[in-house]
């Protein structure tokens, strides 16, 4: 798994694919001229912790649950308890700020947001929610619960409601991280397609630069491996 951080090269190849994908997923709204008026960012749900947050989040995740509870077939009222976990989770200590990271306590409740999630996915919506698809990209994100293949899928579906070169590009990037290499490549032929005529080629570099540097990743994770069989 490309994820396995005990080595600390890997820590750091990780490191400067995620910068990438910081790039794409915030500073790529202006790269990719999106204004900044839309909603369902990370931080849409982290308002500073205040009190009065605090007590409207647990509020809203509450009437929430009591929804799921009255009409368990809805996928609407998953959907919204989906939501208000993630808010939850994203509260007091359940974020660090300065790393930009949940905590274990946010991570927590991320695992049972992602309970929401597949329940309302099982439901089979015609037309999923594709701002929750985003929020659960980056409940996925290494930033909370790690898991790229996940956040891959979570951004299929966004860029199936809300095709974008943006939107394609954090898809290609989870991909290659997943080591779905063919998915990958698939998106980002999407995303310059849909990228503007000047930045087409800037959005091609960047996205061959994060598979190289995935793909030096797992030849770097073999040798390891190899070394490590060998001397054992």
């Amino acid at each position: 798994m490309l994820f396995d951080l005990q080595s600390r090269g890997r820590r750091n190849v990780v490191k400067v694919i995620y910068l990438g994908l910081a790039v794409l997923m915030g500073g790529g709204l202006i790269l990719f001229g999106i204004g900044t008026g839309g909603t369902g960012g990370l931080f849409d749900a982290f308002t500073g912790g205040s009190s009065s947050t605090s007590a409207q989040v647990s509020s809203a995740e509450k009437q929430a649950a009591r929804a799921v509870r009255l009409h368990p077939q809805d996928p609407q009222a998953w959907a919204e308890l989906t939501r208000a976990r993630y808010q939850t989770a994203g509260l007091g200590g359940n974020y660090d700020q300065t790393t930009g990271t949940f905590t274990t306590s946010g991570r927590a409740k991320l695992a049972i947001t992602v309970s929401a999630w597949q329940r309302y996915l099982k439901l089979a919506p015609q037309h999923p929610d594709a701002t929750l698809a985003r929020l659960m990209a980056q409940a996925y994100s290494e930033a909370g619960l790690n898991d790229p293949a996940q956040a891959a899928t979570a951004l299929e579906i966004v860029t199936q409601e809300q095709p974008s070169a943006q939107a394609y590009s954090q898809l290609a990037q989870y991909a290659y991280l997943a080591d779905q290499m063919r998915k990958g490549d698939l998106a980002a032929g999407k995303a310059v397609q849909l990228a503007p005529p000047a930045q087409q080629r800037l959005v091609r570099t960047q996205l061959a630069s994060v598979k190289t540097q995935v793909l030096r990743a797992q030849v770097q994770r073999a040798a390891q491996q190899g070394g490590v069989t060998s001397g054992g």
